[in-house]
């Protein structure tokens, strides 16, 4: 299936051009566990220019017949929103040698196919290309072992992402909002970090 598909990379400004489309795929992913994201595209147009102000960020997208079906992107920790940066500024980490992590989704008939492998090679690409990043990071959300959503064949990441070389810290943690399907407003969420040291 991947002869079919095209790749596209974005740069600062040049995401606005694929920010609806990014929005909806973001809405489509993290609808599913373990997020059950109850999204709008207003919010996600707004959340997203965060990417477009942002010199250095990046994203990396498929696409099918003219449609994105996967993308990813990464952004200087210091220009993400406080929530992000807090956890390790309070942990004394030095803000200006990290790289955040943002989304890594696919729909679901595109995953298995090696795409989030090339999802992590583009974005740490990216990062190395700068020469001033020593750490990379992302976080996932904290649903804990029993939550009633959590479908009976749920796998989580974590092993690809020690795969990956990423390591997960519990002692960084944010809380981010959303809301969750069928909530008016957003609730509260415990993130975790997972980290890994780039070989520049």
């Amino acid at each position: 299936m991947t002869d079919q598909l095209t790749f596209a990379a974005y740069r600062g400004v040049e995401i606005a051009a694929v920010i609806e489309a990014l929005g909806a795929l973001r809405i489509t992913v993290f609808h599913d566990y373990p997020y059950l994201y109850e999204g709008s595209l207003d919010y996600e147009k707004d959340y997203l220019q965060i990417y477009v102000q942002s010199e250095r960020a990046f994203l990396f997208s498929v696409f099918d017949d003219g449609k994105m079906v996967g993308a990813t992107t990464c952004i200087p920790l210091t220009d993400e929103a406080a929530e992000v940066r807090k956890p390790f500024e309070d942990a004394g980490f030095d803000s200006s040698a990290i790289f955040y992590f943002g989304e890594s989704i696919l729909l679901p008939k595109y995953r298995g196919l090696g795409l989030g492998h090339r999802f992590f090679d583009e974005r740490e690409a990216h990062t190395r290309s700068f020469g001033s990043f020593g750490l990379s990071c992302f976080c996932s959300v904290e649903r804990g072992d029993h939550h009633p959503a959590k479908p009976a064949d749920y796998r989580p990441n974590d092993a690809f992402w020690l795969k990956r070389g990423y390591v997960k810290e519990p002692s960084l943690q944010s809380i981010m909002e959303w809301p969750d399907i069928g909530e008016l407003s957003p609730s509260a969420k415990p993130m975790i970090f997972w980290i890994k040291t780039l070989e520049n």
